[in-house]
């Protein structure tokens, strides 16, 4: 038995029997690392003594009979969470050598729950980005064709998972961060309601639309690693004061009497593959055989989400990115005695050409007599495709879409064009503009046998009958138990 091939929920049976050990699984975990990572480069840091000191106190934990479902348990975080004492660079060489004096909100949550933190993993700078080529510093492939990308901006914590080298991890989700690579790796992601999982400590790129989520091997695992993570947080503004259901309770039974709304602009759109349309089409059969009935809908401003978003998050990203400016922390560039200059250059040389563009454009965008025009306008329309999603949950109680256009595109084929590397996110940038849950799950194989991921998104705070959905669809389809051959 490969201990880290184990799903969480498997693992915790394992360690609640004795039958294996917290230090046995991590290092199985760092064994992994160090045999695959080397072609994937999903980890910017491993903390393995942190990670064997932690293992071995779940285990003395465990010998006292005091046992959560993710004690033990080796999980893997997104660069853009502050973790105490370890680095936090957001992919970025103006945060390099930064290490944060605390952890986020989630770090404290599973460390309450004494889950073992393997180290950090690899994203797009600053999370702009759909393919983690925009990391300073390394390229994450994707298990499943290492020419290929795992998706971004979170594609360090997508392709950790897929290749078992971690059982779970957490990654942020801003216009499809989450959804897109894990439709792209084969592994379950989700996106929860803005508001849901507290914010806190987690370095912001767009603050109304940045939330941090899950990926998983399964369903069920997903479901585990939410509850953990989800809750009110006083120190976040943004959370909502809303109690938690146990998300793995409900995952039983058939979907009889669900309404699953099927977008006919999401069906519609020019780039869908011939492979992920044949494949959502049977996921469509499949949902219906489990006794949920499909029926179109519409969201009648989906053509105007990119344009909405990508003015929105960049004026976001512009303020956000504010502080970064040589003084306070991070990177300074020493070699002017001018300080216009060292601000200039510090930023000129600390963030990339991507991360620049973003902030030219939304600096742009709000600087006087241009807010009416850009900022003000993608707001207004913001609000339409809220109206949007307020009225096809009318008629429905989930909608389901592919995550993706298109399976894992070649590393280097869309980098340098921005549009189509936008484009990417098409059919997932709309749920953060609105704030709803979504999720993706593996449904199905390319001709070439890349992952294809489906969709599904619900009303705000409906993640319970999402993972439900999910789990029934996982079970029936029967796709997530192949895994990727890195041996060849």
């Amino acid at each position: 038995m490969e201990l880290s091939a184990l799903s969480i929920h498997r693992a915790h049976e394992l360690l609640k029997n004795k039958d294996i050990s917290a230090v046995e699984l991590t290092r199985a975990v760092l064994s992994r690392i160090a045999a695959v990572d080397d072609g994937i480069r999903a980890y910017l840091t491993v903390d393995a003594d942190g990670a064997l000191s932690a293992a071995g106190h779940a285990d003395e934990l465990i010998r006292q009979g005091r046992i959560t479902p993710l004690t033990g348990i080796p999980v893997a975080l997104k660069d853009l969470i502050c973790t105490r004492g370890i680095g936090t660079t957001c992919g970025s060489r103006i945060l390099e050598n930064f290490v944060p004096p605390y952890d986020a909100h989630v770090v404290q949550r599973l460390r309450a729950e004494n889950a073992v933190i393997m180290g950090k993993l690899n994203m797009d700078e600053f999370a702009m980005g759909s393919s983690t080529e925009h990391s300073a510093f390394i390229k994450t492939r994707n298990p499943w064709d290492q020419t290929r990308v795992p998706g971004g901006s979170s594609g360090g914590s997508a392709a950790a998972v897929a290749a078992d080298m971690c059982l779970g991890s957490l990654g942020s989700d801003t216009g499809g961060s989450i959804r897109q690579p894990a439709s792209h790796c084969g592994v379950v992601g989700m996106k929860p309601t803005y508001g849901r999982v507290s914010r806190f400590g987690l370095v912001a790129f767009a603050s109304s639309l940045d939330q941090i989520g899950p990926f998983a091997k399964n369903v069920k695992d997903c479901a585990l690693l939410l509850l953990a993570i989800s809750g009110h947080d006083p120190a976040d503004s943004t959370s909502v004061p809303r109690g938690v259901p146990d998300y793995s309770a409900g995952l039983s039974g058939d979907l009889s009497g669900l309404t699953v709304g099927l977008p006919r602009e999401y069906f519609d759109t020019p780039g869908l593959s011939p492979d992920v349309a044949a494949a959502i089409e049977n996921a469509v059969d499949t949902f219906t055989s489990l006794g949920a009935a499909c029926v179109e809908v519409t969201l009648p401003h989906t053509d105007y989400a990119v344009a909405a978003y990508y003015v929105i998050a960049p004026c976001e990203a512009s303020s956000n990115l504010a502080r970064y400016d040589g003084v306070k922390y991070g990177f300074r560039d020493n070699s002017e005695s001018d300080l216009m200059q060292m601000y200039n250059n510090t930023r000129s040389i600390g963030f990339g050409a991507e991360v620049q563009r973003r902030i030219i454009i939304g600096t742009y965008a709000l600087s006087a007599g241009y807010y009416d025009a850009y900022y003000k306008k993608a707001s207004q329309v913001r609000t339409l495709i809220i109206d949007d999603f307020n009225t096809a949950f009318e008629t429905c109680d989930l909608l389901l879409s592919p995550t993706a256009p298109t399976p894992a595109f070649k590393i280097g084929e869309t980098v340098d064009d921005p549009l189509a590397m936008y484009l990417s996110d098409v059919f997932t940038l709309s749920a953060n503009l609105a704030g709803i849950p979504g999720i993706s799950v593996p449904c199905g194989f390319s001709t070439e046998g890349l992952p294809i991921g489906l969709q599904l998104m619900g009303p705000h705070f409906s993640e319970e009958i999402l993972l439900k959905a999910a789990y029934c669809f996982e079970q029936a389809a029967g796709v997530c138990n192949r895994k990727p051959n890195l041996n060849k």
